[in-house]
């Protein structure tokens, strides 16, 4: 569950790194857990705003000079470089997924991909249940508009 969300919410290519950054700090922060009856939702916490620290920092990212010369060449149309969290990158709907704000993908992977209610989301990305279900609404106006394009 917690790789699938991953997928989805990073991309591909960098879900396994967040996954193992995901089991190391919950290997560090294990000696301190106080309830382990929601380990599956405790991981998923982690994994969370591992995801949300990935966004954050890949503007601080490095980018190798090939991969520059080819998004400046196909800047037009195409979601931020880095920003694909698709499983299938020809997908119009997994495009524009990949293109939401990292919140917003994250809500929306957590509602739709893992069917989770608005509660469980809220406590996963450490917001109220109305916050959750702003995110994922805001996300669903966003891809109908994309999508129906």
């Amino acid at each position: 569950m917690v790789h699938r969300f991953l997928t989805v919410a990073v991309g591909p290519l960098e879900a396994d790194d967040c996954f193992q950054e995901t089991f190391l700090a919950a290997l560090r922060a294990y000696p301190r857990l106080e309830h382990a009856d929601a380990l599956d939702r405790w991981l998923l916490r982690i994994a969370t705003r591992k995801a949300l620290d990935h966004h954050r920092g890949r503007r601080r990212r490095p980018e190798p000079s090939e991969t520059v010369d080819a998004a400046d060449a196909a800047l037009a149309g195409r979601p931020e470089s880095g920003a694909s969290a698709s499983p299938d990158l020809g997908d119009p709907l997994w495009s524009a997924v990949a293109s939401l704000p990292p919140r917003q993908r994250a809500a929306v992977v957590h509602r739709y991909v893992l069917d989770l209610p608005y509660a469980e989301i809220g406590r996963l990305m450490e917001s109220s249940t109305e916050a959750a279900r702003a995110n994922v609404a805001a996300a669903m106006r966003t891809l109908r508009s994309e999508v129906s394009r």
